[in-house]
């Protein structure tokens, strides 16, 4: 059996499974294609879970395509069953209802799942957000009758908490470390994102370790190590994720902070690629740094990606990080990794949105941090993606002052 005739799998129905599937057929692929999923739904998108989810009338699913579509493009959809064996050597995968799926090139697109607080004590009303059906069980919670606890401040915590605050609920948020959005986010903005939920009406407690914590099915009792006691309806939990790398353990290929690929997302075995939340990468603009990346448009990338190498196109990774987050009225959009940076330049523009430009030691543009109200940073931050893509070396006066046009800086 060539390639061809055996097809194309893909493990992992979300963002990056759906693209890479869609991308096979936009690129000419005309073999079997075969989409896992161990949820019910369609491929859909996960950012709006934690904000339209939340606040929407009538919450749905974002799909990134329709079972039309995917009838129309010769894709099948099995969903609601998981993977449970790869045999490489076969060049098969088991699913849990017993049928087999042989493969010509695997891909992996297992995403990750939320990181389980290890204490005693959690019940029915301590959850976690990962799936739509997640969101529908927490968003029947935020009602202003309901207090609301959240652990962990980062981007999933904060969102659900803005949420929460929109809907009239009483929100606490509880976080570990000295400030809230530690991972990636330059305490400068994050001061701003904690004004703004203090002005909203959400208690923030930093710097906060959890003793014990009573879930007795009703309401939630959080024992902090300074004494306080938080007592709420509902617990949500929000301290990170993990990557899904069982099968791919189960396999014996390399984990390294999530399924080890190479800069085309090809696995150690050369018919296997990962791609998404799941998989660690070399980042070609940091000098081949290895990371691993929980976002909306890498997953998007890495699908599309992946697609084009299964096809054998030997394609490089290349594209620069990018994060964002909305919370009430305010943007927060970050390109690059902003701890590559040794100096910092601000760059102040109207509304009380400005930037911070991440510099190396030698002058190169690492990371350009943005905060403001709407759409405010979305295009300066896109011409720093850019500049950062270029490995340019803007001189800092230029990138602070107000008067030099970023995209001048880009046509030097």
């Amino acid at each position: 059996m060539t390639d061809m005739t055996r097809g194309m799998v893909i493990i992992g129905a979300g963002e990056c499974g759906g693209r890479a599937a869609l991308a096979l057929r936009e690129l000419g692929y005309d073999g079997p294609v075969t989409l896992v999923g161990d949820e019910p739904h369609l491929p859909y998108e996960r950012p709006p879970l934690s904000k339209d989810a939340m606040t929407s009338d009538a919450p749905e699913i974002k799909a990134i395509a329709s079972d039309a579509m995917l009838a129309e493009k010769s894709i099948r959809h099995i969903h609601s069953v998981q993977a449970v064996t790869i045999d490489r050597a076969a060049h098969a995968v088991w699913l849990s209802d017993g049928s087999v799926l042989p493969y010509g090139k695997l891909l992996l697109a297992t995403g990750s799942t939320p990181r389980r607080l290890p204490m005693p004590g959690l019940g029915s009303r301590c959850v976690y957000l990962r799936t739509f059906a997640d969101a529908l069980a927490i968003r029947s919670h935020l009602t202003p009758a309901n207090r609301i606890a959240i652990i962990g401040g980062g981007f999933i915590g904060l969102e659900l908490a803005a949420a929460a605050r929109k809907l009239g609920a009483a929100v606490t948020v509880i976080e570990a470390q000295p400030r809230i959005l530690m991972r990636g986010v330059p305490a400068e903005i994050a001061e701003i994102v904690h004004q703004e939920h203090e002005a909203e009406g959400v208690k923030i407690l930093t710097g906060q370790g959890i003793i014990s914590i009573a879930d007795d099915g009703t309401e939630v009792c959080i024992a902090l190590a300074d004494g306080q006691e938080i007592v709420a309806d509902l617990a949500v939990i929000g301290i990170g994720a993990v990557p899904v790398t069982g099968l791919a353990v189960e396999a014996g290929l390399t984990i390294d902070n999530g399924i080890a690929v190479d800069a085309t997302l090809r696995t150690g075995d050369p018919d296997i690629f990962a791609a998404g939340d799941c998989c660690s990468f070399p980042l070609a603009v940091y000098a081949g740094r290895r990371v691993r990346l929980e976002a909306w448009r890498n997953a998007q990338e890495q699908g599309a990606l992946a697609a084009r190498n299964m096809l054998g196109a030997g394609e490089a990774h290349a594209a620069v990080p990018w994060f964002w987050s909305d919370q009430y009225g305010l943007s927060l959009q970050i390109a690059g990794l902003s701890d590559e940076g040794k100096s910092t330049v601000r760059r102040d523009l109207s509304d009380g949105a400005f930037i911070l430009f991440h510099l190396a030691e030698d002058g190169r543009l690492m990371a350009a941090s943005g905060i403001g109200p709407g759409n405010a940073v979305a295009r300066d931050i896109r011409l720093a993606e850019m500049l950062i893509a270029k490995r340019a070396k803007p001189a800092p006066e230029a990138l602070g002052s107000q008067d030099v046009k970023l995209k001048s800086l880009l046509a030097a």
